[in-house]
């Protein structure tokens, strides 16, 4: 019987697998598809400092940027190479720009709030932009850049810490139910092939971390927003950083359900470039937007003019896992023991994947916490 039964296989179950392992417990992840065949599969690997406000959610940022570089240095499992060369990190930083200067005052007045919680971010006046990135658009009033900012390809991410965690992998097992034990405690989870006890269960099913919650009894509001992305061909080397416009801070903080789009372009270390982003709350609907297409296009060639020769080759949809209050749901749920939650990181799963992992096997463990966990406990939503 394992110590811990992980509920998903996305980076954020990956490393809660990842960080319980190095803690000492036993680990088997659960997930109804393949690894990282959720919303982590759809997404751009962002690691991201430069799109957070003063807080709860930007201490637990920083720290993860900081686990994740320790991460790409270590050399472990038998691997020839580093961790940061399998999983395609890529320290790159990100430049934040301003349309206007009204738009630059708010995006320096943010930057000087982030400074405090240990974020370098270096104002860019609008005669220095090219010299990080050279293709950009002119007209615009300045920027910022953000050299914290990384990228990850991320369903390799996914596939290597769990790889790394040691951990028994049950895919294709759809969780139909939880076990409970004496006092209604968690004991393990029923799946479509079979039991699987276990001491704990963490529920990091992502978008569908509020089905498993109900098979407790509990109501944990995480709910779907829809995003698009742009696939280009291959390219010569084009873009620098992850560039995105200031709408796009504007954007995650949105209660808004409909739809709203900002320009975000980054190259990749296989030449294509991916163009975001879009938000939009319509359920589980996986119809292909033309307009929406559309839209992010023409946002992504004004901000890079060069890109309207490019093609685009797909496009893909994900479903990032929303909360009313854009916080992650992470630590132990007290009106259910041996249940702990990891998800509604809405976006920034990946970028806050080790922070999560970490704060899990503490709690699990009885250990101290890397920081504080009452912000994001999920005894917020007991109402």
């Amino acid at each position: 019987m394992p110590d811990v039964v992980v509920i998903g296989s996305g980076v954020v179950g990956a490393a809660c697998a990842y960080y319980a392992a190095r803690a000492g417990l036993t680990v088997t992840v659960v997930d109804r598809g393949p690894v990282a065949g959720g919303t982590t599969g759809a997404g751009e690997g962002n690691i991201l400092v430069s799109d957070k406000g003063p807080g709860a959610e930007l201490d637990l940022a920083t720290l993860s940027a900081r686990l994740w570089r320790d991460l790409a240095a270590e050399v472990a499992g038998g691997a020839e190479r580093p961790f940061g060369d399998l999983v395609e990190y890529e320290p790159k930083g990100g430049l934040v720009v301003a349309e206007t200067p009204g738009i630059l005052n708010a995006l320096t007045g943010l930057a000087d709030r982030q400074r405090v919680h240990g974020v370098t971010a270096v104002a860019v006046p609008p005669e220095d932009l090219r010299a990080y990135e050279p293709h950009l658009a002119g007209g615009l009033a300045g920027g910022v850049h953000y050299p914290q900012d990384a990228q990850v390809q991320p369903m390799l991410a996914a596939a290597h810490l769990i790889r790394l965690s040691g951990a028994r992998t049950r895919t294709g097992a759809e969780v139909t139910g939880l076990l409970r034990g004496a006092g209604g405690r968690v004991t393990g989870v029923r799946t479509a092939r079979g039991d699987i006890p276990a001491g704990a269960v963490v529920n990091a099913a992502g978008t569908w971390a509020g089905e498993i919650a109900a098979f407790a009894g509990l109501t944990l509001p995480v709910l779907p927003r829809r995003g698009f992305i742009l696939v280009t061909e291959p390219v010569p080397p084009l873009i620098r950083h992850k560039v995105y416009t200031a709408a796009y801070v504007a954007g995650v903080a949105s209660d808004d359900a409909g739809l709203e789009t900002s320009a975000v372009v980054e190259g990749t270390k296989a030449g294509t470039v991916l163009i975001g982003a879009s938000r939009e709350r319509v359920g589980f609907d996986r119809t292909v937007s033309l307009p929406v297409l559309a839209r992010l296009a023409a946002q992504a060639t004004a901000l890079f003019p060069r890109l309207a020769d490019v093609r685009v080759i797909r496009t893909y949809c994900g479903f990032r896992p929303y909360c009313p209050d854009h916080l992650p749901v992470i630590g132990a749920d007290r009106r259910t023991p041996g249940l702990f939650h990891a998800c509604g990181h809405e976006g920034a799963g990946i970028g806050l994947a080790p922070a999560t992992g970490r704060l899990i096997a503490a709690a699990i463990g009885g250990a101290e916490p890397p920081v504080d966990p009452a912000p994001f406990l999920p005894g917020r939503f007991a109402a």
